[in-house]
């Protein structure tokens, strides 16, 4: 068998996650095996702040470096400059969710692992992680959860799956039945650069333009949907199973309902992830994950 194909970790962060960023750097270091490099995609004015994380397998990144240089970020006069807007004549105005998604897109533009392997920096592991278990028979897994989008809820899924078909230029069906979002998951640096590309043929502009377009996207959308439906699968193999055990809203966890948390992780699971605008003191999770 031959081996897997190097891989990448990707974070996209900003200031008021750094410690979290910090927590999750300290448990790939302990347990994640596989990758190269892990790299930090941040905002410009968070550079100096992150830079404490780096070492030899660690590189932050500027998101200037990545990202066209007409899409630029100011304080944001809406939250009394505490937070920020990313303003440009070619595109409506952003948050930074918006432009963490285009950074961990853009990011295969600048690196050459094949295997980008994204991971969110709420997200700690417990346990050891080979990135290699994304890889089987020569393709990589991709992340699908079938026909969760013709169920009840998702309404804003399906708007990023409907957007998503837009922007690829997928004329039906509109919205797809699959749901691909998940965070610890590895997409193939080849097939984002050939959906970039696909991107700029559909829509005549730079990916990045026509994506924030539509101010509702999710980029494990464009992506999925992209591999299923643009190129046949090609070079993937699916898989449902969530490496990522996710809190995803809700109130904070007591330390009670976060070692019951931890304790119902399914075998396949390698990590937690504890959302942080819901607000889990960081200490808490700190001291239990090194319980």
């Amino acid at each position: 068998m031959s081996p897997a194909p190097d891989a990448a970790l990707i974070t996209a962060s900003y200031a008021a996650d750094f410690e979290r960023c910090r927590l999750l750097c300290e448990t790939v270091d302990r347990h994640v095996t596989g990758a190269s490099h892990h790299y930090l995609l941040v905002e410009h004015r968070d550079v100096a702040l992150f830079q404490q994380l780096e070492g030899k397998r660690r590189t932050v990144i500027d998101e200037r470096e990545l990202l066209p240089s007409w899409l630029r970020d100011i304080p944001d006069p809406t939250s009394l400059f505490k937070r920020r807007i990313w303003l440009s004549l070619k595109a409506p105005p952003l948050r930074g969710w918006h432009v963490q998604q285009l950074r961990r897109m853009a990011i295969a533009e600048s690196i050459e692992q094949e295997t980008l392997v994204y991971v969110d920096s709420d997200v700690a592991f417990l346990r050891p992680f080979d990135c290699a278990r994304f890889w089987l028979g020569g393709k990589l897994r991709l992340f699908r959860r079938d026909g969760v989008l013709l169920k009840p809820g998702h309404d804003n899924h399906r708007i990023w799956s409907a957007n998503a078909a837009a922007v690829l230029g997928i004329a039906a069906p509109e919205i797809s039945r699959h749901d691909y979002i998940s965070t610890l998951i590895a997409w193939r640096r080849s097939s984002v650069r050939d959906m970039l590309a696909r991107i700029e043929q559909v829509s005549g502009r730079h990916w990045v333009e026509a994506v924030s377009a539509r101010r509702k996207f999710s980029e494990c959308m464009i992506y999925g949907r992209f591999v299923d439906e643009v190129a046949d699968g090609a070079g993937h193999y699916v898989g449902a199973e969530e490496f990522c055990r996710v809190h995803w809203t809700g109130t904070p966890l007591t330390d009670m309902q976060f070692e019951a948390f931890v304790a119902a992780m399914s075998p396949e699971q390698v990590a937690i992830g504890m959302q942080s605008f819901i607000g889990t003191d960081l200490g808490r999770i700190r001291r239990l994950v090194a319980a």
